[in-house]
């Protein structure tokens, strides 16, 4: 099994409210989760990215006034402070050159020696663009095109000093880019920084199965986690690779008690304490796309139909069809008697692990076992110390399972993985 952890950020995961949670932006709080996976042996430490602060109907979206610092000079400053667990970065394909980017994980790979990692994320949106130099001049369909292209300079850019350190030239064209020179760093510790993905369409997932080492997944139940897996991993045999050469990582939760009737308990209300009514209405809005700002958080469903051209919330993930999503959520309402709150608090829980530690143990256990995963990115609720308790009481009984690791055997990030060096194409 493959553990990470993700610093959750400015996200509706964290319980803002609790009087544990601290600063998204001291690196006292980077510092404290990272060196809390290393203690428990886990695989890599992951970072979001937010190019821009979000909108709702014109206004900062509130969580993102705490900042989002830029990922890889967080993890350069968390290379100085552990020694073995993965850094990896969230850095945007659509808005960074290919030789400005390789040249930042070709050294963060060097002064971590060998535990560097890119999540390779991809944008349209020209709200976001406008940040940059180019605005949003990229369509949809080419996002991909021009990750895919990316990767592959980035990799042709880190080929071009050999082995035993000689730099040679380097020249790339391609549709998007044409790059020429030479390459200012020498060949890393891994040869290549582990990259990631995170898309789940299927040009997301062609992506995945021809260029990453790694999957970041929503898909967290067990049914839904075997058929990507299923899927993806099929498509890999076209690309000349094997199915232990991507590993799956859906992203999930983990709540804990003595009991499983504590736990359940507890994660209940953690749930109750994330989709606050505040964060009812602003769920609501980002489906409807409209001011809903007079409707009763404990009150029904608006009878009215979304407005799927709205721009009312700017900058974060939109529905692909509103108008299902409105329409599955007055069915479960209706159903269930469920009021908005209720309803938002019903359909917009990650898949979590709850119960006691034993409990929990068995049932990651079972999902590997059943090929609905190759490990698990954990993102937890309370920053910095949402990953104590189960560093504590729930990776030693996986290490007596047999099913995790009692040490890291390797110093790299790849060797945590299990995937090869890649071979030097000079």
């Amino acid at each position: 099994m493959h553990l990470a952890a993700h610093f959750p950020g400015v996200n509706n995961t964290t319980v803002w409210s609790d009087p544990r949670s601290g600063s998204q932006i001291d690196f006292s709080s980077f510092a404290h989760l990272a060196r809390t996976a290393e203690r428990g042996r886990f695989d890599f430490f992951f970072l979001a990215e937010g190019l821009r602060l979000r909108e709702h109907n014109g206004r900062i979206h509130d969580l993102d006034v705490v900042g989002r610092p830029e990922s890889l000079t967080v993890l350069s400053a968390l290379a100085a402070v552990t020694d073995r667990l993965g850094l990896a970065a969230t850095v945007n394909a659509t808005f960074n050159e290919p030789f400005e980017l390789a040249r930042r994980f070709a050294t963060l790979d060097h002064l971590s020696a060998g535990r560097a990692a890119w999540n390779v994320v991809t944008s349209s949106d020209a709200f976001t663009g406008e940040n940059f130099r180019r605005g949003g001049y990229l369509d949809r369909a080419d996002r991909y095109t021009r990750a895919a292209e990316f990767v592959a300079a980035a990799r042709e850019l880190w080929d071009s000093w050999t082995p035993d350190g000689a730099p040679r030239p380097f020249a790339h064209r391609g549709q998007h880019f044409g790059i020429e020179g030479e390459f200012t760093v020498p060949r890393s510790p891994q040869g290549h920084p582990v990259v990631i993905q995170a898309g789940d369409s299927p040009q997301g997932r062609e992506f995945a199965a021809s260029t990453a080492d790694v999957v970041f997944t929503r898909h967290g139940t067990l049914e839904a986690g075997r058929a990507f897996c299923t899927d993806v991993k099929a498509r890999l045999a076209t690309y000349g690779r094997k199915a232990d050469e991507l590993k799956v990582m859906p992203g999930v939760t983990v709540v804990l008690g003595d009991t499983d009737a504590e736990a359940q308990e507890r994660a209940a209300e953690i749930r109750r304490l994330q989709i606050s009514p505040q964060n009812a209405l602003l769920a609501l809005e980002q489906v409807w796309g409209r001011d809903l700002s007079s409707y009763d958080p404990d009150g029904p469903l608006p009878e009215i139909e979304p407005d799927p051209g709205s721009t009312l919330v700017q900058g974060r993930v939109a529905h692909a069809d509103p108008l299902a999503v409105a329409a599955r959520w007055r069915a479960l309402s209706k159903e269930k008697g469920l009021s908005i709150r209720q309803t938002v608090i019903e359909t917009s829980g990650r898949q979590s692990f709850v119960g006691s530690p034993r409990t929990v143990a068995a049932r990651m256990t079972q999902f590997v076992a059943a090929d609905a995963a190759d490990g698990f990115i954990l993102v937890p609720h309370l920053t910095p110390g949402g990953l104590d308790d189960f560093v504590d009481r729930v990776v030693p009984l996986l290490q007596e399972r047999g099913t995790f690791r009692g040490d890291y055997t390797g110093s790299t990030l790849r060797s945590h993985l299990g995937l090869a060096e890649p071979v030097w194409k000079g």
